[in-house]
């Protein structure tokens, strides 16, 4: 899966940001880190325009057992995006 980089994470991650249903989220531009483990490798980093596969993957991750120590919501009920 290739994601859209649309900003430079330094800047998404320190821009104004909002936390949005996980729903939302997608076409969003992600403000945050979200590294399920294990593996323990990132699927989204700050800057990163979200997709809807992307976004899944860790959904479905955490019922089968994986933890989010990133995301501010380690649920990923929502997700930190650029405002």
């Amino acid at each position: 899966m290739e994601l859209d980089n649309a900003m430079i994470p330094r800047d998404a991650f320190f821009a104004q940001t909002e936390d949005v249903p996980a729903k939302e989220a997608v076409g969003r531009i992600c403000a945050e880190q979200v590294t399920p483990y294990p593996p323990g490798i990132p699927v989204l980093l700050p800057g990163e325009r979200i997709g809807q596969a992307v976004l899944d993957y860790p959904r479905t991750g955490l019922a089968a057992g994986m933890v989010l120590p990133d995301p501010a919501d380690p649920e990923l009920n929502t997700l930190r995006v650029v405002a």
